[in-house]
């Protein structure tokens, strides 16, 4: 699906996209409530089931339900529990299981083996950039901070408004790597930076949120997170949790004693008085 996705029409690439990031409501939710969310027709999922080979859609949801059942460990998240009369508990509640398991799901084997191709990347560059906009740029900095003690080159952040911050790139080419975070709606100016710099020779990492997302076909290699959220908003805590696993696995791919140089870091910092410290 991922392969054939740019030649579809229009309205299956709608019904595409949420097929790829929904997989658990493909499997759990009618063939209309899946059109429904997705924004177009029942027919439509129908047609998409038939571009791709499937005698009908029934097919689509069958293989996603046994991928499901293979893969689903551990039970039900809270469901509507109270506390004292308290629905605030059953929310909080559901929204910290709902995290968790996202955040566990960068454990299994696929998304495993996406984390080891990045840190390939990451633990042999001359120079590492992080890239973000918006809510995504306080991922990015998270990525340049963490990374200046994991990694052994320079790292460097590329600003979170247009134009800030580009000129670093300036020089960047052949054994340079960039972190491009994005999710949707994509930022123009990420996508564009990304793209520009990948012309230059520099290896693109991305973080986003699906297999079908513009950065991904800029990227050499890419972790895909779940931005989904039981709240209004997009949930960022997966990409934050994707950039300290980066960290970890690159430390110890390098070889780098990370702790020692986060200590370092530290210990220059206070000396500079940037720590608060309580009244004598």
């Amino acid at each position: 699906m991922v392969e054939r996705f740019e030649n579809m029409p229009p309205q299956l690439r709608m019904a595409a996209r949420f097929v790829l990031d929904h997989p658990k409501d493909v499997a759990l939710m009618s063939m209309r409530e899946q059109a429904q969310q997705a924004g177009v027709s029942h027919s439509t999922m129908m047609r998409l089931a038939r571009w791709l080979g499937l005698e009908g859609y029934e097919d689509m949801r069958s293989l996603y339900a046994r991928a499901l059942r293979e893969t689903t460990a551990g039970g039900p998240a809270r469901q509507g529990v109270e506390r004292d009369g308290d629905p605030g508990y059953s929310t909080a509640g559901v929204v910290a299981d709902s995290l968790a398991a996202q955040i566990s799901s960068l454990g299994e084997y696929g998304n495993a083996m996406q984390f080891i191709a990045a840190t390939e990347l990451l633990a042999g560059a001359r120079n590492l950039f992080g890239l973000g906009s918006g809510s995504a740029y306080a991922i990015a900095s998270h990525f340049v901070h963490i990374m200046s003690s994991a990694a052994g080159g320079k790292v460097m952040l590329v600003g979170g408004i247009v134009g800030q911050g580009l000129d670093v790139l300036q020089h960047a080419g052949r054994g340079d790597v960039l972190l491009a975070v994005g999710m949707s709606p994509y930022e123009r100016m990420t996508i564009e930076v990304a793209r520009q710099v990948a012309r230059q020779g520099v290896s693109v990492l991305a973080i986003t949120d699906s297999s079908v997302s513009p950065l991904t076909r800029i990227a050499r290699e890419t972790i895909i997170v779940t931005s989904n959220s039981q709240s209004f908003f997009r949930s960022m805590s997966p990409a934050f949790a994707a950039v300290e696993i980066l960290a970890a696995l690159t430390a110890a791919r390098s070889g780098t004693d990370a702790a020692e140089r986060a200590k370092q870091s530290e210990e220059q910092l206070a000396a500079f008085g940037i720590y608060w410290k309580p009244p004598r």
